[in-house]
């Protein structure tokens, strides 16, 4: 007797019984051709795509560097991102036009335009540089360096916010179009809390830390900030505000008075930014080009991409010496692993495996003399800082070390940089945060929220201490509590013994507390402030090196290209940066529980 599934009639034959098998059979036949087509048309295209790329890069190899007309003016946009280290650089045209400029590429490009007697005059268009503080300073020194030169240094503005102008003060002259806006009104920082968000999602944020200003985690545990939150805020605010005014004032020359009465009128149209002084010449771009024409008496201006100079040798201009100084950025969050390497990176962070590599084959190098390590980083895992710091300490003994710290080295960045070398910052640089602090996530409510639940079976007091089902017993929290204390301790001594002094001295100082470079130098936990060059000029000494002796700055890592990226050792460029989305360094962390040393918060001043 047939049953009922298969008592299906079959419409071309009525009255026939088919097995519904033999009707999907061609559906899955004509699916699975499909997929088959679909693969070999995705091969076919990546095919074609790698020819592409390495057909340009194989042409960018025997590339010349390009032919300088004399006469020519350097034109120097700064837009976006500005990084401490080298991106992966695309061999195509019209993507290789998107790769950013580096600081040290700006700091590279102004050495040479001032030096090389073909380039007359120097035009910087900043529009919303996406830096910090310190890099803004480091960039803006570069630019009074070249102004030493003797040659014109223009500045051109549209609707230019307050970092676009604090740049553009360095210039001789500054031009902005007669119906614009400038975006300068002060600074404020806005810190934002989800802890009404994480109650009504059921997600409760679990946070020890070591040291009362470390409130890494507070904007998922709280509604508003500490008292010791605003008052770090209020510090940094004070100092970034002072700074800024005094760079107007000095530039524009004005009173401080006045430039804060002019400041609290922002933001500006173009012409009230004339009226007050802010800037030179209402104009379009192609007048101020005639006025620099005539400036340096010129039949024509001959506009030089910076992206083109950047080709032009520092040896050919006889800048660079015979002595070899490694220049190893370490820039982004901190966590284990190789991470792509000797990159050392997927892209947006320092990994410590690969990192020690870098820092151990430089070590080894018999022909680098010493060593600038570039930092930028707001810290990250404990254990993986911790690993980094004994490379670093293994380098500094073979090598004469200076530490140079950009927008950020703070907690985990700080505490790799504890060597007992010269460290030198910016005024503007955040540092310091000596703390620890652990985050977990109990999703327990958001669980039941979603009808979701979980059985746990543990053997081991403590099996479960980083589970994601429950919050922490207090028998749980003593034991975190002991560890973080512990590693908080270390932190301290370390720093005191890197410093040169006692740890009752350091530990007041510490409590997780950030500070900007100019207040870390007052306490003693930077020796300098300056940036590239300061850093080069006390590596001189320490490698006995002349002062007047040119040296050759090697970086560390290598610029790469996709080719490498792809065919080399490590992650492919997609395997990263699929890790970097679903394994972020904090999100795993918390998620599975772990040590961070780390800044108690992003702080973008604005």
């Amino acid at each position: 007797m047939l049953s009922q599934r298969q008592l299906q009639s079959n419409p071309a034959s009525p009255g026939r019984v088919t097995n519904p098998n033999t009707v999907r059979e061609p559906l899955r036949n004509n699916r699975g051709m499909t997929k088959f087509l679909i693969g070999v048309l995705t091969g076919v295209i990546l095919a074609g795509l790698m020819l592409v790329i390495g057909v340009f890069a194989l042409a960018s190899i025997g590339e010349k560097a390009p032919a300088i007309q004399a006469g020519s003016t350097l034109i120097l946009r700064l837009e976006g991102e500005i990084p401490e280290r080298s991106p992966m650089e695309f061999p195509i045209p019209f993507l290789e036009q998107r790769n950013p400029v580096t600081v040290k590429d700006i700091w590279d490009l102004l050495r040479k335009a001032a030096a090389d007697t073909r380039i007359k005059a120097v035009v910087i268009e900043p529009r919303g540089a996406a830096v910090g503080w310190a890099k803004l300073q480091e960039i803006r020194q570069d630019l009074e360096k070249f102004k030493k030169s003797g040659k014109p240094l223009y500045a051109y503005l549209r609707s230019p916010n307050t970092r676009d102008f604090y740049l553009a003060t360095a210039a001789d002259r500054i031009y902005m179009p007669p119906e614009d806006q400038m975006d300068v009104k002060g600074m404020r920082a806005e810190l934002t809390y989800f802890r009404r968000t994480m109650d009504k999602l059921g997600v409760q944020v679990e946070i020890e830390h070591a040291g009362k200003y470390k409130d890494f985690g507070d904007t998922f545990t709280r509604t508003s900030m500490t008292p010791e939150t605003r008052q770090v805020m209020d510090s940094v605010l004070d100092d970034l505000y002072g700074r800024l005014v005094s760079t107007i004032a000095s530039s524009r020359k004005k009173s401080e008075s006045d430039v804060k009465a002019i400041l609290d009128e922002g933001p500006f149209l173009a012409r009230q930014a004339l009226k007050n002084g802010l800037v030179d010449v209402l104009g379009y771009e192609d007048e101020m080009f005639d006025a620099l024409k005539k400036r340096i008496g010129s039949g024509d201006i001959k506009k030089l991409s910076y992206r083109d100079y950047g080709r032009v040798s520092a040896a050919s201009l006889g800048l660079d010496g015979k002595h070899r100084i490694a220049f190893i950025v370490g820039e982004g969050a901190i966590s284990r692993g190789e991470e792509g390497g000797e990159s050392y990176s997927n892209g947006d962070g320092i990994g410590s495996g690969g990192f020690g590599k870098i820092l151990r084959r430089v070590a080894a190098d018999g022909r680098i003399k010493g060593v600038v390590v570039r930092i930028d980083s707001p810290g990250g895992d404990a254990f993986a800082s911790d690993e980094i710091w004994h490379e670093m300490n293994a380098l500094s003994k073979k090598k004469p070390t200076v530490i140079s710290m950009s927008d950020a080295a703070a907690s985990g960045g700080y505490y790799m940089a504890m060597t007992g070398d010269k460290i030198v910052a910016y005024p503007g640089t955040f540092t310091g945060s000596i703390g620890v602090v652990f985050g977990k996530v109990n999703l327990r409510g958001l669980y039941e929220k979603l009808g979701i639940s979980k059985d746990v079976l543990t053997r081991g007091k403590f099996a479960d201490i980083d589970s994601d089902y429950k919050p922490m017993t207090e028998p749980e929290r003593k034991k975190l509590r002991d560890g973080i204390d512990d590693t908080y301790k270390v932190f301290v001594t370390k720093v005191a013994t890197a410093r040169k002094r006692k740890f009752e001295e350091v530990e007041p100082l510490a409590q997780g507390r950030v500070w900007l470079g100019s207040q870390a130098k007052e306490r003693g936990l930077v020796d300098e402030l300056g940036g590239i060059d300061r850093a080069i000029e006390i590596l001189k000494q320490k490698a006995g090196i002349g002062g007047d002796e040119k040296v050759t700055l090697i970086p560390y890592p290598a610029r790469r290209n996709v080719l490498e990226t792809l065919f080399g050792q490590g992650h492919g460029v997609l395997d990263s940066r699929v890790a970097a989305v679903l394994k972020g360094w904090a999100a795993r962390t918390w998620v599975e529980g772990g040590m961070l040393k780390v800044m108690p918060y992003h702080i973008e001043v604005r």
